[in-house]
């Protein structure tokens, strides 16, 4: 359940308007900067620098990027690795070595949050830095991590991926999106903090208001105020829940974080709730793409679907490899805090730069032939791909490091077994992969398989 991949603002990157803009980028635009861009950038919509009068750099809010982005970040990678995007008011960022500096680089702070996630989810440890946000990773982290991931909450996860699958086993056709990818993390979360099992529908009901308040392109006031009263009915339900929890804990993921103690210092009700609140969508919106992604480029390349079946402790490299090729969140933010000089120029303090995951992850300059998914890729160590050190981006890097990381890697190992326990001869349903959607994040929004049932 990536934490980190979701931090950026969680918009459903398979919502897009009709000029490809989606739900985080509209939500950057809404930042305003002071000043004009730099003369060391390109700058899209505007005059170009002299070596480069010819070209233009790929906009990506245009419809032409949301229907194949891996083009425009070559362009930008090789001609235009810093670009003021005026529209957005932001920075953006392609190249490996700069998006690697971003989010290791301590100059480099996420006070973009703010703006981003409060509004809906409350004030969480995404916008936290130095020793508030270490005690408050500190608090958390434990759950997700050694035996309390494993042994505590290992039969949770066993069981939600099991009946899934089990009500579409012997059908021999699925839309895996439907039926278990979107269904599955949030069931998960629910359970893991200990909630009625009943409630599974409310909690994707509130997941998918408060990602259509996050893609709220078009400014719906209707979509608007569904978010809002969702944010309101989440709070409502949860904090009752919280401080029943302090007085009578029991052995669930929410008791834990009630009592979890550093030097005197706990979290508050609201902390809590908005803690919730951000595993709910980071657990959904990631954890669906990055399931959805990993089948459909198994089952596009057969071959690596036939190895992956054959000897399952490839399941973390498969996720590695998807997290570098087709990674579920593609963009995520930052905010300097000094002047920083990256390829191409000067970004100055204070200003948004959008790093460009997706780019950053076929750098031809870190990776040997970027464009081709190959499970065993020699240049992806796959020993730490789940960790701080990892060579891909897709969990982010630093202090802000997935938390959710090695739960994530889990669900997928347990998911991705079971489907291919559950479904054999796999093949696309029509015969092609189906195309991604969503420029923040992109996954297939349907994926239609045909099988022969086990």
């Amino acid at each position: 359940m990536p934490l980190g991949l979701v931090i950026t603002g969680w918009a459903n990157a398979s919502a897009l308007d009709p000029t490809g803009c989606d739900a985080s980028l509209r939500l950057a635009s809404t930042k305003r900067s002071v000043g004009t861009a730099p003369a060391t950038s390109a700058q899209v919509g505007g005059p170009m620098t002299a070596p480069l009068e010819r070209l233009e750099p790929p906009d990506i809010l245009s419809p032409e990027f949301a229907r194949d982005p891996y083009a425009a970040y070559r362009l930008l990678r090789d001609e235009f690795p810093l670009v003021w995007h005026d529209a957005m008011q932001t920075y953006v960022i392609s190249r490996y070595e700069d998006v690697q500096r971003a989010f290791k680089d301590p100059v480099f702070t996420s006070e973009n949050y703010a703006w981003q996630l409060e509004p809906v989810h409350g004030r969480t440890i995404l916008q936290m830095e130095g020793r508030e946000h270490s005690t408050h990773r500190a608090l958390v982290a434990p759950a997700f991590r050694g035996k309390a991931l494993t042994e505590h909450f290992g039969p949770t996860i066993r069981r939600n991926s099991r009946e899934l699958v089990d009500a579409f086993r012997a059908d021999g056709r699925v839309d895996l999106v439907d039926a278990y990818a979107t269904r599955f993390p949030i069931n998960v979360i629910v359970d893991m903090l200990g909630l009625p099992r009943t409630d599974h529908d409310r909690f994707h009901a509130w997941y998918t208001s408060i990602m259509g308040f996050l893609g709220n392109l078009a400014g719906d006031e209707a979509v608007a105020a569904d978010g809002l009263r969702t944010k309101d009915e989440f709070e409502q339900y949860m904090i009752p829940r919280i401080r029943e929890r302090r007085e009578h804990p029991g052995d669930d993921l929410l008791s834990t974080l009630c009592a979890a103690e550093i030097d005197g210092e706990s979290m508050t009700d609201q902390e809590i709730k908005a803690f919730c609140s951000l595993l709910l969508t980071a657990g959904g919106e990631t954890t669906d793409k990055a399931i959805t992604s990993l089948m459909a480029n198994l089952v596009a390349h057969p071959e690596q679907l036939a190895a992956v079946r054959d000897d399952r402790s490839l399941i973390p490299a498969a996720f590695a490899e998807t997290l570098r090729w087709s990674p579920p969140v593609h963009m995520i933010m930052r905010q300097p805090a000094e002047d920083v000089e990256l390829s191409g120029g000067v970004v100055e303090a204070g200003r948004t730069v959008t790093c460009l995951i997706g780019a950053a992850n076929r750098d031809e300059r870190r990776f040997d032939r970027p464009e081709v998914f190959d499970v065993l890729r020699a240049d992806l160590d796959h020993s730490r791909a789940f960790s701080a050190a990892a060579d891909h981006l897709a969990f982010c890097l630093g202090r802000h490091f997935c938390v959710g990381a090695l739960l994530s890697l889990f669900e997928i190992e347990v998911g991705v077994g079971d489907l291919l326990d559950a479904m054999h001869d796999i093949r696309f349903a029509g015969g092609e992969p189906p195309p991604e959607t969503g420029v923040f994040t992109r996954a297939p929004a349907r994926l239609l398989l045909e099988f022969t049932p086990s």
